[in-house]
C-alpha cells in the first residue's frame, strides 16, 4: 500500500521524517561551521602570540643595540661635521690671504681704516666723467658682494655692526655718483638736444645699471610721452610736466638697496594680502581667515597623533648651529599644548597671536573694542609683506628734476650759470592734492584742477623669471616701506613680458613675486647617479627643477621657457645656487615664516632633519621619492619611498619600498604606495631600528654599503643643505 495519498501529498509520517533529515543536517553544518571557527579563532590567536612574541623579541633586539646606533650616528656626523668646519675654515683664511695678495689698489672692506680712506677719498672726488665714475661705481658694488659675504659668516656684534653701516655709506654714496652723472650729462642736453623732437634723451649702460635720461627742451604742449626703444624703457607725461623746465630719468640698477632699509614687520597671513595683490585701485581689506583657510589650520592640528607602540619619550638626532646634537624630550602634554596654539618650526609661539590675545582681552567689563581708524588700517595694508614677497630684476629709479641751467654762445664764448645746489628735484605735484585716476581732470572739492598721474612702461629683465604676473610696489623714503597705493591702472602684457601702469607722483619702484608661488610642491624625487654624486627633482605648483650636485658643487636644469640662460648648467657651491635661484625668481627654498604662507604637512622638524642628515650620509647608493601616506601619517612620523640604486637610471615603480620614520624607531612598511589604507604593519623580513641609517644599512646590496662608506663630506653635506633648504618632507 503506498504511503501517498492521492493526489501525491506527503504523508504526515514522511514529512516529520524529512523534517529530521533537515534538521539533523543543518545541525551538523552548524557544528562543522562552529569547529572551523573554532580552529580558526585558534589559528588567529597562535598566529597572533607568535607575531606578538616575535615583536617583542625585535623590539627587544633593536632596545639592545638602540645605544650602540645611536652611537655610531652620532660619532658618524659628528666626524662629517669635523671635516666640513675644517674646510671651511681652510677656505675662509685661504680667501683671506688670496684678498691680502690681489695688490690691485682696491681697499679690504674688513680692514676700517683701508675701506673708510676709500669712502672719504671717492666722496671728495671732484671726478665727473660717466666712465670713471661707473668704473668706481662697479668697484663699490664688489666691496658690497664682500661685505655680505662677510656678514654671512655671523662676525662679531660690533664687527657686524661696522660692516652694515660701511655697506649703507657704499650704497648712499653709489646712488650719489649716479646722481652726479645725471647732473653732468643734464647740463649739457642742448648741444646733445635731437634734431627731430628737439628734446635731450640718451642712455648710458653697463653691467650693473641702464640709465634713461631725457630734457624738456622744446616744451612741446602735446609731448605725451617718450619710448627709450634701445631698452625698451618709456614713460608717459601729463600736460603740466610737458610745458615745464623738467628732465626725467629712468635709472634700473639690477640690484636692490633699498629692500634691507625696510623696516622690520610681523608677517602675514595669505589672506590678509589678497587686497594688496588686487592692485592699487581697490580699497584695502582688514585681515580675515577664509573657511577653507581655517578647515586647513583644523587638519594641520589634527596631524599630531600618535601611533600604537609609540612611546611619550623621543630621541631625536639634530644638526643646529654648526653642531651635531642630542636627544629631546616630547612629551603628551607638549604634545597637546601644540595642537591648541599655533608654532613656528622651533617651537615658539609667534607673537603677532599674542598681541592679538592682547587686543581683545584689553576691554574691561566686556566693552567693545576701539572702532579701527580705516585711514591707519589702509596705510597697513598698503605695506608690501617682505615675508612673502620679494623684489625681482632691481630697483627702478623714477625721478623728475628741474633742468639745469643750459650753456649761451655769445660773440665766440660759452656762457654757462653755474650752481652748487646739485640736482634738484622737480616737485610733482606740488600740491597735497588728491590723485586718483577716476578725478584726473576734474576739480577737487576746493576747486583746484587736480594733477594727471605719471605713466611708465617696463619690460621684465632677462635675468629673473615671473612665475606669475608682476606685482609693482613703490618706495616710500619717510616710512621706509615698499608700498602699493599711489599706483592705478597695472596692466601685463605676457607675450611682450612687459609691465605698465600709473603713478601719482615720481618714486622708485620694483617688481615684486610671491615667493611661495611655487609651493607646496607636487612631487621631489633624490636620486644617485654615481659616488659622490646625485639628482634632485622637484616638481613645483609651476615650475620644475633638477639640480645635479657632484662633490661640493650643484647645477641647475629646468625647461621653463622664460628661465634665466646666465644661470642654468652652470656650476656653484649649495649657499651660491640658493641664493642666485633666489634672486632669479626661482624659488623652491623655505624660511622661518614660509608656513604661513603655503599649506603644509605640520611635522616634527627635529625628526624631519635628523632623517635629511641621514639620507645624505647614502644618497651615493639610495633613491628617495614622495609618498602620498607622508600626510596620513601624524606629526611624529614621516613616510618616503626608499630604493637602493647604483646606475642612475630611473627607478622602476614596483623597486619601491615604504619607510615610516619616528623619533624612536624606522621601519619598512608592508604596504605599498597604492594600497587602499594607511597600515604601520612591519614588513616580512625585516626589523626595527632606532636610526633610519641602520634600517636602510640593513637591506643595503655590498657595493652599496661601499659607496657610503666611501661617500665625501662635502658631497654630504651639500646634499644635507639642500635637503634642509627645501624640507621636501613638510612641503609636498
Amino acid at each position: 500500500m503506498s504511503g501517498k495519498k492521492k493526489g501525491g501529498k506527503l504523508s504526515k509520517g514522511e514529512k516529520e521524517r524529512l523534517q529530521r533529515e533537515e534538521d539533523e543536517r543543518k545541525h551538523k553544518e552548524e557544528e562543522e561551521a562552529r569547529l572551523v571557527a573554532e580552529r580558526e579563532e585558534q589559528e588567529r590567536r597562535e598566529r597572533q602570540r607568535q607575531e606578538q612574541e616575535e615583536q617583542e623579541i625585535l623590539e627587544l633586539k633593536d632596545k639592545e643595540r638602540r645605544e650602540d646606533e645611536l652611537n655610531e650616528l652620532r660619532h658618524l656626523l659628528e666626524k662629517n661635521q669635523a671635516a666640513v668646519s675644517k674646510w671651511e675654515s681652510e677656505s675662509r683664511e685661504k680667501a683671506k690671504w688670496e684678498r691680502y695678495m690681489r695688490c690691485d689698489g682696491s681697499p679690504d672692506p674688513s680692514v676700517l681704516q683701508e675701506i673708510n680712506t676709500f669712502i672719504t677719498l671717492w666722496r671728495e672726488d671732484p671726478e665727473a666723467q660717466v666712465k670713471p665714475i661707473l668704473q668706481q661705481c662697479d668697484l663699490a658694488l664688489r666691496l658690497i658682494d664682500e661685505l655680505e659675504g662677510l656678514l654671512a659668516d655671523q662676525p662679531e656684534p660690533q664687527e657686524a655692526i661696522q660692516h652694515k653701516e660701511t655697506l649703507q655709506s657704499l650704497q648712499e654714496l653709489i646712488l650719489a655718483k649716479q646722481n652726479l652723472i645725471t647732473e653732468e650729462v643734464l647740463k649739457l642736453a642742448k648741444t646733445q638736444s635731437d634734431i627731430e623732437t628737439g628734446n635731450m634723451q640718451t642712455v648710458i649702460q653697463d653691467k650693473n645699471i641702464t640709465l634713461c635720461l631725457w630734457a624738456n627742451l622744446n616744451k612741446n604742449p602735446r609731448f605725451k610721452g617718450f619710448e627709450f626703444q634701445e631698452v625698451e624703457l618709456s614713460f608717459r607725461l601729463p600736460k603740466q610736466l610737458a610745458v615745464g623746465d623738467v628732465a626725467v630719468r629712468i635709472l634700473h640698477a639690477r640690484y636692490d638697496h633699498l629692500s634691507h632699509l625696510s623696516r622690520p614687520t610681523p608677517p602675514r597671513s595669505r589672506s590678509s594680502f589678497a587686497s594688496i595683490v588686487a592692485g592699487g585701485d581697490q580699497e584695502p581689506q582688514g585681515p580675515q581667515d577664509t573657511p577653507a583657510a581655517a578647515e586647513t589650520e583644523g587638519e594641520g592640528e589634527g596631524r599630531g597623533s600618535v601611533l600604537p607602540g609609540e612611546e611619550a619619550e623621543v630621541m631625536s638626532l639634530k644638526s643646529e648651529g654648526r653642531k651635531t646634537a642630542v636627544s629631546m624630550q616630547s612629551g603628551k602634554e607638549d604634545r597637546k599644548s601644540a595642537a591648541l596654539k599655533p608654532v613656528d618650526e622651533h617651537g615658539n609661539e609667534p607673537e603677532e597671536t599674542e598681541t592679538m590675545v592682547e587686543g581683545i582681552d584689553s576691554g574691561e567689563g566686556g566693552s567693545p573694542s576701539p572702532a579701527v581708524d580705516p585711514v591707519a588700517d589702509s596705510l597697513v595694508e598698503s605695506i608690501v609683506d617682505l615675508h612673502q614677497l620679494s623684489s625681482l630684476g632691481g630697483v627702478f629709479y623714477f625721478d623728475a628734476f628741474h633742468l639745469p641751467p643750459q650753456a649761451h654762445s655769445l660773440n665766440g664764448w660759452e656762457i654757462r650759470q653755474l650752481l652748487d645746489t646739485g640736482l634738484q628735484v622737480f616737485p610733482y605735484p606740488s600740491e597735497q592734492t588728491p590723485l586718483h585716476s577716476s578725478t584726473s581732470g576734474k576739480l577737487d572739492e576746493s576747486g583746484a584742477l587736480s594733477y594727471l598721474p605719471v605713466g611708465v612702461s617696463v619690460k621684465l629683465p632677462d635675468t629673473v623669471i615671473f612665475l606669475e604676473d608682476p606685482q609693482v610696489a613703490r618706495w616710500d623714503p619717510a616710512d621706509q616701506h615698499w608700498k602699493t597705493d599711489c599706483i592705478s591702472d597695472v596692466s601685463y602684457e605676457a607675450e611682450a613680458r612687459r609691465v605698465s601702469f600709473n603713478m601719482d607722483a615720481f618714486y622708485a619702484f620694483t617688481l615684486m613675486q610671491d615667493m611661495y608661488a611655487n609651493m607646496p610642491f607636487q612631487d621631489w624625487e633624490l636620486r644617485p647617479l654615481a659616488q659622490d654624486s646625485a639628482l634632485l627633482t622637484i616638481t613645483g605648483a609651476l615650475i620644475d627643477v633638477r639640480i645635479t650636485i657632484k662633490g661640493d658643487q650643484c647645477m641647475l636644469q629646468t625647461e621653463h621657457e622664460h628661465a634665466p640662460a646666465h644661470l642654468l648648467d652652470r656650476w656653484m657651491s649649495a649657499p651660491a645656487l640658493q641664493a642666485a635661484m633666489t634672486s632669479a625668481g626661482i624659488n623652491i627654498f623655505t624660511s622661518d615664516h614660509s608656513d604661513k604662507y603655503v599649506s603644509v604637512n605640520a611635522k616634527d622638524p627635529l625628526i624631519e632633519h635628523t632623517v635629511y642628515e641621514q639620507m645624505a650620509l647614502v644618497s651615493s647608493a639610495v633613491a628617495f621619492a614622495w609618498s602620498r601616506w607622508n600626510s596620513q601619517c601624524g606629526q611624529e612620523h614621516l613616510v618616503l619611498k626608499v630604493c637602493e640604486q647604483l646606475e642612475g637610471e630611473q627607478v622602476e615603480d614596483d623597486a619601491w619600498s615604504l619607510y615610516l620614520l619616528g623619533a624612536q624607531r624606522s621601519q619598512r612598511l608592508a604596504m605599498g604606495e597604492d594600497d587602499a589604507t594607511f597600515s604601520p604593519q612591519l614588513a616580512p623580513r625585516s626589523e626595527f631600528h632606532s636610526t633610519f641609517l641602520h634600517m636602510l644599512l640593513d637591506g643595503l646590496s655590498g657595493v652599496a654599503k661601499e659607496r657610503v662608506c666611501a661617500s665625501h663630506h662635502l658631497h654630504v653635506e651639500t646634499v644635507q643643505r639642500l635637503l634642509c633648504a627645501t624640507r621636501v618632507l613638510t612641503y609636498s
